[in-house]
């Protein structure tokens, strides 16, 4: 569809470019959500502040590398199945992990803990190459032009960064949040795995989208009781 569009409108290179860029950027922003909670969740395992901000830094600059050589190698990657089939079978495991993690005392599910960066930085890292595996067949269904993904994917890396800084402070303050996300992880799982099973089975774009609109939705719902309280106070 998106490739109908480009050929419709005969665009010269600079508006042409222009307009790319900023589809390449809103699909990172649109797509990026559910990355992003996920990335928060993983961070968020080392319940500290400060080294939660320096997980997602450093392991975001690795995962940027990683997306990059996905981006300069696609097209030999597509054609291997078996990668796709290793990124869902990476997400759903963490799917896995998180809903068979430890309750708290209000019975939420909260994932594996953390004690160092080295434990957590692979794992961000990774996380977003497997997320990337879904999103690089759309990036290059939209620009085969190197540049203008690349452009796209380093805006959308600093993105998915603010997101997922977003995402930790309101990890702590909704209570369906989290597990929202890990929800929205997997179906992209799902979704790939249904791409190395059957392409046809792969539902369009805007389904995903808009059962990540209505998962996420629901994850804002309620609030914790200790921020419940907090409006409560402000009120009175």
């Amino acid at each position: 569809m998106l490739e109908r569009i480009f050929d419709y409108l005969q665009y010269n290179f600079s508006i042409e470019a222009s307009i790319v860029l900023l589809i390449l950027i809103f699909l990172e922003a649109v797509l990026s959500a559910d990355n992003a909670i996920a990335l928060a969740a993983i961070a968020q395992g080392l319940e500290d502040k400060k080294l939660e901000r320096q997980a997602l830094n450093i392991g975001l600059v690795v995962a940027y590398v990683l997306r990059i050589t996905l981006l300069l190698t696609a097209t030999w990657v597509q054609k291997y199945w078996q990668f796709e089939l290793i990124g869902a079978a990476y997400l759903l495991w963490l799917v896995f992990q998180h809903f068979t993690s430890e309750e708290d005392e209000e019975h939420h599910h909260h994932g594996p803990r953390y004690t160092s960066l080295l434990q957590v930085i692979p794992v961000i890292a990774l996380t977003d190459l497997a997320f990337s595996l879904d999103s690089v067949t759309t990036a290059i269904a939209v620009s085969d032009t190197k540049w203008l993904v690349i452009t796209g994917t380093t805006i959308g890396i600093i993105t998915l960064r603010f997101m997922a800084g977003l995402f930790i402070r309101w990890l702590d303050e909704f209570v369906y949040l989290e597990d929202a996300g890990y929800i929205t992880v997997a179906f992209v799982g799902l979704r790939l795995l249904l791409r190395v099973v059957n392409e046809a089975f792969v539902p369009p774009q805007w389904v995903i989208v808009s059962a990540i609109a209505i998962i996420l939705a629901w994850g804002f719902s309620k609030r914790t009781a200790s921020e419940m309280s907090e409006e409560s106070e402000k009120t009175n």
